[in-house]
């Protein structure tokens, strides 16, 4: 009993999250007004695929993300402490 609540929480769980990630990639995929037919047809195809893999998708997208921001921490980190300063002088 208690794995088929679990199974179904998984199950919804992951429902969940594939809409909202295919909700949030939709309207990046909406507002970019620069794209051909072409292209838009490509990029449904890619959302289709990434919102159906996302467990896998998100994790190597995040590392993506840690390997750009240790890549350019300092001009990263010189941006942060700009704008910083800046807050505080107003």
């Amino acid at each position: 009993m208690m794995s088929i609540i679990l199974l179904y929480a998984t199950i919804i769980f992951y429902f969940i999250m594939a809409f909202s990630f295919f909700q949030k990639w939709l309207d990046f995929f909406i507002a970019d007004a620069e794209m051909s037919s072409e292209e838009r047809v490509f990029s449904m195809i890619i959302l289709v695929i990434a919102t159906v893999f996302w467990p896998v998708i998100v994790p190597l997208a995040y590392l993506e993300v840690l390997k750009f921001h240790q890549k350019h921490k300092e001009v990263i980190d010189s941006l942060l402490i700009s704008s910083r300063s800046r807050l505080q002088d107003k």
